[in-house]
């Protein structure tokens, strides 16, 4: 029988609609993550993993969320992330006082439930809240039944999933199975509410939210190292943080949490980045060897080394976190998506060839051969990598920008950095072998993908200039000081900058920024090769610029929309977020606790 909903908004009241990208926070715990709107709406959720249909997506139009907010709607917003962690603290002041809600998930992540915390604390006056749970699998479709009061606890079904909900006892139900209610938590007082989400009955106790929040606080110390020193030290920790959450302990690094989320509005370019690629664990996999600790590392390179010996020259760009093929692209119209965008899960990486993909394989493999940490199926990896680039290195490829196959000169140029790299840790046959490969391959870029300016031009058939051929030079493809490298910098600084911020390339006549937005990879890129180059200043001033493309949160997306300062993309891009950890110790903006060795 159906209870009686407290006072408040009315139950079928529509929430607000999406907030701008930069306001969303991300808590996650490995195996999955939410974002959290700035009105305490949790408008994103997948499960039970990364790439399943989403419980809560009213982010991109679908029914299905999770609202604590200010019972009081005039109130102004705000929040941080607690030290070396993802537990995100919404804070609200209203005109009768202040409240915070500590939002994060149970860290580590289980495999087969999610543990989502909620802890509403009344800072200033009493904390009056409502509260709205609504939870809808499969995008929305699946519809909430099955639920009842157990106790203290409400019970409840969607699709597949099993739901649990403690601290929740004075919401009511309503007639389509949503609860909603309003708490009132005196002045000085704090109160927790639970949300689990299984594929399978709670049949256990409920666990005790103190515990709960005991065993995360303590899972993230113990998770993100220390940094000390520079201007950036907090952010780099931060970084790290994310990268951590973004990834399955026994398995890959997602490129977003989200998808479909537009990079231009009424573009066509929105994409499911809720895949692993292999060249993100490479970048991954450098920043935490950076720092120090080689958590991140390993698993990149497990994860890589295990795509390797699976599928060999058949190797794709991308897979899902646990190893199997991304899923085609296909089109969800009956949803509304985000504004400026249809819905779109799965991608169409799966099917492409992209080069460059084996030199990040050999540079993420030779890092770990640095550190005395390559086992005998990593070292088979390496040989294998070597192999495939031998036999494909002058065919067509997609290209870091997933482009159609062409003679990318990128590619061409990350291989001869891989091939160097893995030389150095390699045994003295196959270091000669790999670095006579990378000299016939540097010497065919050179011959056909050489401007005639002296620079690198962005593929044999294109002169024109990119972005990416920044990170050949970094990575060690050319000697120190090779004229190219700087002649290529040079160009690419004055072509595709604009107000600070870098581009990936021009695709047509129009204006910077009226095609896309700026690509903080790229920016993060121009610090590095300033670095290289010796230009500090200049280094530092490329990586403050990149590093304020950001909202509240500190959260970064793939392109920055330089005019309207707006975050563009899906949310937050690891890749990213591995860049500027790498730059900020690079820089020493961010100074690890005790070298790595």
């Amino acid at each position: 029988m159906d209870q009686d909903v407290g006072p408040g908004r009315p139950a079928g009241e529509d929430v607000r609609g999406p907030s701008v990208l930069r306001e969303y926070a991300l808590i996650a715990d490995g195996r999955r993550g939410a974002l959290v709107g700035p009105d305490g709406n949790v408008t994103w959720l997948c499960a039970p993993g990364w790439a399943d249909p989403p419980v809560f997506s009213r982010l991109v139009g679908g029914r299905g969320d999770y609202l604590v907010t200010p019972a009081n709607r005039r109130f102004v917003w705000g929040g941080h992330y607690e030290a070396a962690s993802l537990v995100w603290v919404s804070r609200w002041v209203t005109t009768d006082g202040i409240i915070q809600s500590r939002e994060a998930l149970l860290f580590p992540g289980e495999r087969h439930r999610i543990v989502l915390l909620r802890q509403i604390q009344a800072v200033d006056g009493d904390a009056v809240v409502h509260v709205r749970l609504d939870p809808r699998a499969d995008f929305g479709r699946e519809p909430v039944r099955e639920v009842r009061r157990a106790g203290r606890h409400w019970l409840a079904r969607t699709g597949g999933l099993y739901l649990r909900h403690s601290g929740g006892e004075m919401l009511g139900q309503t007639s389509d199975g949503l609860l909603c209610g309003e708490l009132t938590v005196p002045a000085g007082g704090r109160h927790d509410l639970v949300l689990e989400i299984a594929g399978r009955p709670l049949d256990e106790a409920p666990p005790q939210p103190a515990e709960l929040w005991r065993t995360t606080e303590q899972a993230w110390r113990q998770a993100v190292p220390g940094l000390v020193g520079g201007h950036a030290r907090r952010d780099a920790v931060f970084a790290y943080a994310v990268l951590r959450g973004l990834t399955q302990p026994d398995g890959g690094m997602v490129a977003a949490a989200s998808a479909s989320l537009p990079e231009r509005a009424l573009a066509g370019r929105n994409y499911d980045y809720r895949y692993a690629w292999l060249r993100d664990q490479s970048f991954a996999g450098r920043a935490g060897a950076l720092v120090g600790r080689y958590d991140l590392l390993d698993d990149a390179v497990a994860f890589v080394t295990e795509r390797v010996l699976a599928d060999g020259d058949r190797l794709a760009p991308a897979y899902t976190v646990d190893g199997r093929p991304v899923p085609p692209q296909e089109e969800l119209g009956f949803l509304p998506g985000y504004p400026g965008a249809p819905v779109r899960v799965g991608n169409w990486v799966g099917g492409q060839f992209q080069l460059d993909v084996f030199g990040e394989v050999l540079l993420l493999l030779a890092i770990a051969g640095r550190h005395d940490r390559l086992d005998d199926a990593a070292r088979r990896a390496m040989e294998l990598t070597a192999r495939v680039i031998g036999d494909r290195w002058s065919q067509p490829d997609s290209g870091i920008w997933e482009l159609a196959p062409r003679p990318w000169t990128h590619s061409k140029l990350m291989c001869v950095a891989g091939l160097r790299a893995a030389a150095r840790v390699a045994p003295a046959g196959l270091a000669g072998r790999w670095a006579s490969l990378a000299d016939a391959v540097l010497a065919d870029a050179a011959a056909h993908g050489r401007h005639r300016s002296g620079r690198w031009q962005r593929a044999y058939d294109d002169e024109r200039v990119d972005a990416s051929l920044l990170f050949p030079g970094i990575r060690g493809a050319l000697p120190q000081g090779d004229p190219r490298t700087e002649a290529t910098r040079r160009a690419v600084l004055r072509e595709l900058e604009c107000d600070g911020y870098l581009y990936r390339f021009r695709p047509d006549l129009r204006p910077l920024g009226d095609a896309e937005g700026a690509f903080l990879l790229c920016g993060y890129g121009a610090a590095l090769a300033a670095w290289q180059a010796g230009d500090v200043v200049e280094a530092n001033r490329w990586f403050e610029r990149s590093r304020a493309a950001c909202g509240p949160p500190g959260l970064y997306t793939e392109e920055y929309d330089v005019q309207q300062r707006q975050l563009r993309g899906n949310l937050p891009q690891a890749f990213v977020h591995a860049l500027m950890l790498e730059t900020a110790v690079t820089l020493g903006q961010a100074i690890p606790c005790s070298s790595p060795d």
